[in-house]
């Protein structure tokens, strides 16, 4: 759609780009995404009529801590689903440039051998530097790729930081990727993931030390009561390089999602749909309130005015909130 750019593309010509997109369409997908990653005005209106075509996907979070070797597994479970007859979408997050086409880390050159797979969609989500938005922008992807008939979809984050435990909260099976000899990684664990796991990865498993993580999980495993009572989260074993134990993961993968009665499954998405819909309102409200502060005199005279105590930040967040929903203070009135 050579008018994809323009504020006013015609409605037929918004019309026959969509079904380029739920055609399958790669050129069509990549240009939507790139769309929303400029964050487009034109974006929001393909994704209001991408959604209605979308919630057939499965989709599977990969996390764990940076050298637990995450890229390769992630890899790996591609080519297994791909050998299944699967179409599979990749959103990997990176801490990186938004330039790059794909994935950029040293461990993610190895997922380049199916990028000519037109079975295969992998796109990178930069963080480009900060936290906000990243959620929103994985989210949007993945509804592209849900769209385009993608699944599984994989979600890859490159940390076990709060914003990745985040992304990962919007897949539908979380997978937690560990490795023998890391006490940090256990302590990570401890520090939220556990209660995101639905399976749990020891990858490198050929290691010393083996044995004590998968003793430390099932320790801490003891401390969480399931969420609904009805899945303990496995622990698989792989070593992903020599693609030992890969079908097994993709089996409990399978299973956890087999294993979800009807009620808790239409419990656990609207969980899922809260926290997109919280995070496309708290991404939206924070531009607002940039706009707000750009068009009041900066934010940086608003901050030195908060620094030499000439006014206090309750203060300002209710005129901010006044500006941005004029209704608001009228009732304390």
């Amino acid at each position: 759609m050579a008018s994809a750019s323009s504020h006013h593309a015609s409605d037929e010509a918004i019309a026959a780009f969509v079904a380029r997109v739920l055609a399958g369409e790669h050129r069509a997908g990549a240009r939507t995404m790139r769309l929303v990653d400029d964050r487009h005005p034109l974006a929001i209106e393909l994704l209001r009529r991408l959604h209605p075509h979308t919630g057939g996907a499965q989709v599977i979070g990969i996390t764990g801590n940076p050298g637990s070797g995450k890229s390769t597994l992630t890899d790996r479970l591609v080519a297994h689903y791909r050998k299944a007859g699967h179409k599979v979408g990749v959103v990997a997050i990176d801490p990186s440039s938004p330039f790059s086409g794909g994935a950029i880390l040293g461990d993610r050159i190895r997922m380049n051998d199916h990028a000519l797979d037109p079975g295969v969609f992998i796109r990178s989500v930069a963080t480009r530097g900060h936290l906000g938005g990243l959620s929103r922008s994985a989210n949007d992807i993945v509804l592209v790729l849900d769209a385009m008939g993608f699944d599984p979809i994989l979600i890859e984050t490159v940390g076990v930081g709060q914003d990745e435990v985040e992304v990962v909260r919007i897949a539908h099976t979380s997978v937690v990727v560990s490795v023998p000899g890391l006490g940090d990684d256990i302590q990570a664990i401890k520090a939220g993931l556990l209660e995101i796991a639905d399976v749990f990865v020891v990858n490198k498993a050929d290691r010393d030390g083996v044995e004590r993580t998968v003793a430390d999980i099932r320790a801490l495993q003891t401390l969480a009561a399931a969420p609904d009572g009805s899945w303990i989260p496995p622990i698989v074993r792989t070593v992903a390089v020599q693609d030992v134990g890969v079908s097994e993961l993709a089996q409990a993968i399978a299973r956890h999602r087999a294993s979800i009665p009807p009620d808790a499954a239409a419990a656990r998405e609207r969980r899922r749909v809260a926290h997109i819909l919280e995070s496309l309102v708290k991404d939206r409200l924070l531009d607002v309130m940039a706009e707000a502060l750009a068009a009041d005199g900066g934010r940086d005279a608003l901050l030195d005015r908060l620094a030499a105590r000439e006014t206090d930040p309750y203060t300002e967040c209710e005129r901010i909130l006044r500006g941005i929903l004029p209704q608001h203070g009228q009732e304390e009135a």
